[in-house]
């Protein structure tokens, strides 16, 4: 099977081990299944893998892919739940087993024409979202819904910073906390994506580090050193700063005076449960809410794809599609 996988990690030249090949076709353990993948999509936890951030080099080469939508053995429609772990281990929360992994760490991912995952992990597509739109959840839309609702508990009328628009969990963040009912500002350097921003749902969107019309609740913060001395600056005393990321450096100055003084919460979120994901599609369902697409490539072109999120082109999710397997005619 055509498959894309990580042979090498290099910080400066990510792409320079990035390989699409022909590998062996998986095979399912017990208690896992076979899903033959018709979509995939980009995340920066690709990029990472790439540059040698936080996956050992004793791991490669592995098939790289966190997403993936598509058909099981039995013929169903499905949405793979891409954390792979024991549930009872973590008191019901398969994100707290400390021996969790999410798909493409110690496992092979989903840029590929089939992939094997534990059984668990399959949740029903529902016939209302395509496979483009399914295959854009498993991380970014997750990972943005544990953020609000989850961990910061938001209710309609909170007000909601979401730093660094444009990416695939602030644009989730923005699209979902708007659809909840709260008031959603968002920062980005671009003019694009700002506009974007508001075509989600923000009530407004400034140019990052800019002072906001009033003070937030809620920061959803994935950006880091660039934005972390704005998020604390605009939220109230007592709010909430909810962390799942750090593209632009993870070792801010922390400011302790403002958090203790002004009772600030900061608190760690990372991927999701499986009932997160099912609760979270009910609430799509409910809102008509759908993922953001900025493009779909084929799976021999995801160089450009991540070229694109390389050069912060990309505007929502960028969705991969496997061929059909030989004499496949569906």
């Amino acid at each position: 099977m055509l498959a894309a996988r990580a042979v090498s990690q290099s910080a400066s030249h990510p792409l320079s081990g990035l390989v699409v090949e022909d590998v062996p076709a998986p095979v399912a353990k017990p208690g896992w299944s076979v899903v033959r993948v018709l979509a995939s999509s980009l995340n920066m936890h690709d990029l990472w893998t790439l540059r040698g951030v936080g996956h050992p080099a004793e791991r490669l080469p592995i098939v790289l892919g966190c997403d993936a939508a598509g058909i099981d053995e039995e013929g169903n429609e499905v949405i793979v739940h891409p954390v792979i772990a024991d549930p009872d281990a973590g008191r019901g929360d398969e994100t707290l087993d400390p021996n969790r992994a999410l798909l493409s760490e110690r496992h092979n991912g989903a840029f590929a024409q089939y992939l094997t995952v534990p059984t668990r992990n399959l949740v029903p597509k529902p016939a209302w979202l395509t496979f483009d739109e399914a295959a854009s959840l498993p991380v970014a839309w997750t990972t943005a819904y544990r953020m609000l609702f989850t961990q910061a508990r938001i209710t309609a009328g909170d007000r909601v910073l979401v730093q660094g628009a444009g990416g695939g969990v602030a644009s989730a963040a923005i699209s979902l906390a708007a659809a909840a009912g709260a008031v959603v500002y968002a920062t980005s350097r671009s003019s694009a994506k700002r506009e974007a921003a508001l075509s989600w749902g923000a009530r407004a969107a400034v140019p990052t580090g800019e002072r906001l019309p009033e003070k937030v609740d809620v920061v959803i913060e994935t950006v880091g050193e660039a934005t972390w001395s704005h998020s604390l600056r605009s939220l109230r005393p007592g709010g909430t700063v909810v962390v799942a990321g750090a593209t632009s450096g993870a070792n801010p100055p922390a400011d302790l005076n403002r958090v203790f003084y002004l009772q600030q919460r900061i608190l760690g979120s990372t991927g999701c449960t499986r009932s997160e994901l099912v609760a979270m599609l009910r609430m799509m369902d409910a809102t008509g809410v759908r993922p953001v697409i900025d493009q779909t490539l084929p799976l021999d072109e995801i160089a450009k794809g991540f070229q694109l999120m390389i050069d912060g082109q990309l505007t929502g999710k960028l969705v991969i599609h496997p061929p059909a397997p030989e004499g496949d005619v569906a």
